[in-house]
Formats: C-alpha cells, sequence, structure tokens
C-alpha cells in the first residue's frame, strides 16, 4: 500500500496533478501570472488552486512579501517530488499510447510501385494479421519524391533504393534486400539470347518507365555505359501499364526478378549476363523524429521477413 506523507502530518486529502503542475510552474517562475499564462489558466484559478493545495498539504509552499514570491522550505521540498510526479505521469501516458497505437492507428508507408507489386503484398498481410486496427496508406512514388515526402513528414517510413539520391542528414536508412534485375518480353516475340548482355538491347525496342522511376535511370545508365542510347516503342507508363505493354508486345522491359516471379507464365523471363544489374532496397525513415510505434512494428515486420528469407534461402543452398 502506497501511504502519501504532508509537510508535517500523514495526508488525507485529495492532491490532484492539475495542481502540482500549477505549483510548478509558479516554483520556476516565481511570478503567478507568468505561470498562468504557461498553464493556459487564468492568475485567479492558479492561484486558487496553490491555496487548495496548501491547505491540503497543510503548510505554505511560497512566501508572498510585497509582490515577491519564493519557495519556503516545504515548496524545496516539494519540488522535486512533484516534478517526478509528473514525469512519471507523463511516461505512464506515453507507454500506454503507444499500446493503444498497435490496436489503432496509421501508418504512412512510401514504396516504389515495383515494390508494391513484388515485396509488400505478403509482408503487409502478415502485418495486418498481427495488427488488424492499423491502416496502412501506401504511397507509390520513386526515390526522389519519397525522400522528399519523408524530409517534410507526409511520410512515416518509405522503401527506397540505395545510396539515397541525394544525401540527405535527415534519413536514417537500413539495407532490407539485394535483388538483380531481368529483362521480360512476350512469348510471342522472337527469343532474346540467355543470358542477356545489356549490349544485346542495343537497337531493341523498349518499354520504358516514366521519369523519376529509379527503374528507368538504372536501365538508362547501364545503356549508356555500354555505349548506347536506348530506343523505346512505349514510355512513361507505371509498373502495371509497362507488363501490360510487354505482354502486347510492343517491346521488352528491365524489370526486378521480384516482379519476374510474380507475372505468371504470360512473359517470358530473361536473365542478365553477369556482372548484370542489381538493385539494393532500402528502409528509411526520418532521423530527427522517432517513427510512431505503429511505424517501428511494421519497420520490424519488414526486417524479420526478410532475415527469415535470408534462412530459407540459407538452408536450401546448403541442402542441394
Amino acid at each position: 500500500m502506497i501511504r502519501l506523507m504532508s509537510i508535517g502530518r500523514p495526508y488525507r486529502g485529495r492532491m490532484q496533478l492539475q495542481q502540482l503542475r500549477y505549483f510548478t510552474a509558479v516554483a520556476e517562475t516565481l511570478h503567478f501570472t507568468r505561470a498562468a499564462e504557461r498553464v493556459h489558466v487564468s492568475q485567479p484559478s492558479l492561484s486558487q488552486q496553490i491555496r487548495a493545495l496548501e491547505q491540503e498539504l497543510g503548510a505554505d509552499l511560497f512566501r508572498r512579501a510585497r509582490g515577491n514570491i519564493a519557495l519556503t522550505d516545504a515548496g524545496h521540498a516539494l519540488l522535486p517530488l512533484a516534478r517526478r510526479i509528473l514525469a512519471d505521469t507523463e511516461t505512464a501516458r506515453h507507454e500506454v499510447q503507444e499500446v493503444a497505437q498497435l490496436r489503432r492507428g496509421r501508418v504512412r508507408l512510401g514504396a516504389t510501385p515495383s515494390l508494391c507489386t513484388g515485396l509488400l503484398p505478403q509482408v503487409l498481410r502478415t502485418f495486418h494479421d498481427l495488427h488488424p486496427g492499423i491502416e496502412i496508406r501506401i504511397e507509390e512514388s520513386g526515390s526522389h519524391d519519397l525522400v522528399r515526402e519523408l524530409a517534410r513528414g507526409a511520410l512515416d517510413l518509405a522503401l527506397v533504393v540505395l545510396p539515397l539520391p541525394s544525401s540527405s542528414p535527415a534519413l536514417s536508412t537500413v539495407e532490407l534486400l539485394r535483388e538483380d534485375l531481368v529483362v521480360i518480353s512476350s512469348p510471342a516475340a522472337p527469343a532474346p539470347p540467355a543470358p542477356l548482355r545489356i549490349a544485346d538491347l542495343a537497337g531493341e525496342p523498349l518499354v520504358m518507365f516514366r521519369h523519376g522511376y529509379d527503374l528507368r535511370e538504372l536501365t538508362v545508365a547501364a545503356c549508356r555505359a555500354e555505349g548506347f542510347e536506348p530506343s523505346y516503342t512505349v514510355e512513361g507508363g507505371e509498373m502495371d501499364a509497362v507488363l501490360g505493354f510487354v505482354r502486347a508486345g510492343l517491346g521488352v522491359a528491365v524489370v526486378p526478378a521480384m516482379v519476374a516471379e510474380g507475372v505468371g507464365g504470360d512473359l517470358r523471363v530473361t536473365p542478365l549476363a553477369g556482372p548484370g544489374l542489381r538493385r539494393t532496397i532500402g528502409l528509411a525513415h526520418r532521423s530527427d523524429v522517432a517513427p510512431p510505434r505503429a511505424a517501428r512494428e511494421l519497420q520490424r515486420v519488414l526486417l524479420d521477413s526478410r532475415a527469415e528469407e535470408g534462412r530459407q534461402t540459407a538452408s536450401a543452398s546448403t541442402r542441394v
């Protein structure tokens, strides 16, 4: 049993947190009017609560003389205790909110469209099963746009291509996965050589993503490194549109292997010859602001899913 003791006698009253907040404000400002402004209450109301607290405790907390305010010995004794009680109360409130956030709330997640197609569906299924009350809002865009949205606080987390498109010390990143890029084509079109070299794409009609897509920049940079400019039959599409144009036989496209695995048998998948093309995906958040509890839980699920997949891959390799 907890028994509160007043200054000088057993405390049997009803001390209120609000009174301790008012007392602390006056003790720190030594001015009733400024203290009232700090805690957003009228000065008469604050003075009344301080007098009520003094009556409850049976001791004067302030010495009032000709407009000057000073703490009494009793006030000095109460001040560190009041601060600790208020801090513990804030900690309790925060902890309860953290738990409540996993029952309800929202996570704002940014991701490149290819990851929305390949990686996220199963991960979000797992997260939803664990926390059905959490709403997940997805923002699909390229890494440039996602970094900008993170920096301005419009997203809690973002899956981006590493390294970041521009140096951003306000963001923290952790590597999530590395994946190969492959070439997809229509089964009705002539089969390309396998494995396919980047140089083999010279003169090959490409279905190209819109500007701002990381895959567009990777593909164009690889072609230029081989000494040629890629030629397009269609450009400016999103992921689903690009897959549809390739199915229609309008050209070939360079996509992540994870996306190619999910397209079924209606597209031909051709690996790229070594060293090939790879990209690194990272999970980013602002370093100056801690993500909400629900966002941290989604981050954990993402990292755990990749770790489990890595263990399964290693186990399969050992059996072979």
